[in-house]
């Protein structure tokens, strides 16, 4: 069984393809970055993943569990889902009630916007603040929401994300908005779960080369809603395939496990 697994899948809004014949399998385990430029159909790949949207030809497996075939919503419960673009949970209701950050990580347990304090119970608590530590933001327990500064929110969403222990980690633009500290303590914080967790899988969506964790072990590359490359993270982030993917000759570098690129100029 894999963790995700698309054939021939197509997604079409008013005439108009999002994905084209895309074709993709996640075992395990793996760790896979998404790169590619705006428009290029990474959020609808991931929102297939997430089983937040149908294909709209193909067919589409996650978890084992064919779409069209699966309460989604009992499946979304093995999902763990971040992205920045959008708010899984309704924050301002948490910020105007003082909410802490232990309590909404809690509220990931029940997968609510409100905090259901008859759900949670000694092992829910000590959980969240569990993976508060986890994720570096054991300090953070009883900080209200609302005054953590954006890093810290990202990373207390991650760890709100993983209460239901997931099988599979899908992070959509995680990094965006951060400043460089808060960027490399989340891509620490990504880093660690893939070092303490060696069965959960992770999809990380994102832009920018550099924001690829050192632990990726399986890369895509995607443009004009097409799959350009997949594979093995080395074999795919070349200096020949990201310059073609985004459409200037391109310098690529590793260090320490993290890429790096920059463009060539004349």
């Amino acid at each position: 069984m894999h963790v995700v697994e698309l054939e021939g899948v197509g997604v079409r809004v008013v005439g108009k393809a999002l994905l084209s014949d895309v074709d993709w399998r996640v075992e395990y385990g793996e760790h896979w970055a998404i790169l590619g430029p705006n428009g290029a159909g990474k959020t609808t790949l991931l929102s297939l993943a997430a089983a937040v949207r149908h294909p709209t030809e193909g067919t589409v497996s996650v978890l084992g569990h064919r779409l069209g075939r699966v309460d989604v919503r009992s499946l979304r419960r093995h999902i763990g889902l971040v992205a920045s673009s959008q708010r899984l949970i309704d924050e301002e209701l948490l910020e105007e009630e003082g909410a802490t950050a232990h309590t909404v990580v809690l509220t990931g347990h029940t997968g609510t916007s409100a905090p259901l304090w008859d759900r949670y119970g000694d092992a829910e608590h000590e959980r969240a603040l569990r993976l508060l530590a986890d994720l570096g933001c054991k300090d953070l327990a009883d900080r209200p929401f609302r005054v953590c500064s954006q890093g810290e929110r990202a990373r207390i969403r991650v760890a709100r994300s993983l209460m239901p222990d997931p099988a599979v980690l899908l992070l959509d633009e995680p990094f965006a908005g951060l400043d460089l500290p808060a960027r490399e303590d989340l891509i620490a914080a990504v880093e660690d779960l893939a070092e303490t967790r060696p069965v959960l899988t992770t999809i990380t969506v994102t832009h920018h080369l550099e924001e690829v964790p050192s632990t990726t072990t399986h890369a895509m590359l995607m443009c004009d809603a097409r799959v350009l490359a997949a594979g093995p993270v080395a074999d795919v982030l070349t200096p020949s395939n990201l310059s073609d993917c985004f459409g200037r000759p391109l310098h690529v570098d590793r260090l320490d496990g993290r890429w790096y690129a920059r463009a060539v100029r004349p």
